[in-house]
């Protein structure tokens, strides 16, 4: 059985930064795509960041993250990172990690090829 734990939300000032982790259990995400999506009250889950399973690490923002966000992954710890710098009110969301359905390549922006996902970490950006 597949586990992703997330961790590292909080309540943080405008133009302060988080780091969000992803411990999985039970699959090696060596070879999969690892995802964070994002989900504001009132709108659809987006997706924010990807990083492929290739030893390459090929990594994919939205746009509105781009400069600001780092997403990583420890391969001995089986865990991913999303670092967020410089952050602003409308980051304002639960945030939420997922691992792909099948092993590279897929889409990594679409929501349907990722098959396991977290709880969810709030993260809230104080104006």
């Amino acid at each position: 059985q597949v586990q992703l734990v997330e961790s590292g939300g909080g309540l943080v000032q405008a133009g302060g930064s988080l780091r969000l982790s992803c411990a999985a259990s039970g699959r090696s995400l060596s070879q999969y795509t690892m995802g964070w999506f994002r989900q504001a009250p009132g709108k659809e889950r987006e997706f924010v960041a990807s990083i492929s399973g290739w030893s390459g690490g090929r990594k994919d923002y939205v746009d509105s993250v781009k400069g600001r966000f780092t997403i990583s992954r420890d391969r001995a710890k089986n865990t991913v990172y999303l670092q967020m710098n410089s952050l602003k009110p409308e980051d304002t969301a639960v945030y939420y990690c997922a691992t792909a359905q099948r092993p590279d390549p897929i889409n990594s922006r679409f929501r349907s090829e990722y098959a396991y996902w977290g709880q969810g970490t709030q993260v809230t950006v104080s104006s």
